[in-house]
């Protein structure tokens, strides 16, 4: 049995109908029941929907959100965060500006966005969050990442434009077909590092791990961990990095995952 499992949200815990089916919730807590972890590993903030699953899947447990720049303990408060280079938000704000892309900047309990583009309203909405434009100088906390909210079309472009001292996570969700997020972290930071982290807080070697995942950020910490598992619905880049596979996530693939974890 491997006691450390790792799940991405958005395609892996989440479908397209935004929602978590019982019979998931059900095989969590059967194998939470074995004696297994079980972490959220998310692009995703620790507030809103995403907090309200960590909590679920493990309450008195570590969690990894904004692609493991936040590094949470849900019942303690605990962090193992990594700050957001900030001299790089001028020349963000600017681009983004002049490209007409979405940016919102986080720290690891709240987040700022000024734009009033649709892709803002509808991401916050995702993360079960009044839609509330102001300014980043309003936000609460040292900033762990920046993101931008771009049309799907326009993800190399982006990409392209982004500086070496950042590490880029690009990852899309079923609720919002249309859209790419391109996550902002300090060089270094990702899935992965945040996975070590917290197998080392568990006294836990990487190969004893499982991450569950379906997107480009997710194969980085697929290829680290002794088992990475994509679903059916998974990028080209995460089935590539995989050692398992599994179904869609319409059709309980995570419940699959979760029981190959319980015989490795």
């Amino acid at each position: 049995m491997l006691k450390l499992v790792c799940i991405d949200v958005d395609g892996t815990l989440v479908g397209s109908s935004g929602t978590v089916t019982e019979e998931v919730w059900e095989a969590t807590r059967e194998a939470r029941s074995r004696g297994q972890h079980l972490v959220i590993c998310t692009g995703r903030p620790a507030f809103g929907k995403a907090l309200g699953y960590a909590q679920k899947l493990d309450p008195e447990g570590w969690h990894i959100f904004q692609n493991g720049a936040s590094i949470y303990h849900v019942q303690t408060g605990e962090t193992l965060s990594a700050s957001f280079p900030e001299e790089l938000l001028p020349w963000l704000e600017q681009l983004g500006k002049e490209k007409n892309w979405v940016l919102e900047l986080y720290s690891d309990t709240d987040y700022a966005v000024e734009d009033t583009h649709r892709f803002a309203r509808e991401h916050a909405e995702l993360l079960g969050l009044p839609f509330d434009p102001r300014p980043f100088t309003a936000l609460k906390g040292t900033p762990v990442r920046a993101q931008w909210v771009i049309p799907i079309e326009q993800t190399r472009e982006c990409m392209a434009l982004m500086p070496e001292s950042v590490t880029l996570s690009p990852a899309g969700s079923p609720i919002m077909p249309d859209a790419m997020f391109i996550s902002m972290t300090r060089k270094g930071v990702s899935k992965a590092s945040g996975i070590q982290k917290i197998a080392d807080k568990l006294g836990l070697t990487i190969d004893q791990v499982m991450m569950v995942g379906d997107g480009h950020n997710d194969a980085e910490a697929m290829k680290v961990v002794g088992h990475g598992v994509a679903m059916a619905n998974a990028d080209d880049e995460a089935r590539a990095a995989a050692n398992h596979h599994v179904g869609h996530v319409d059709e309980g693939g995570l419940i699959e995952a979760l029981e190959l974890s319980w015989i490795l």
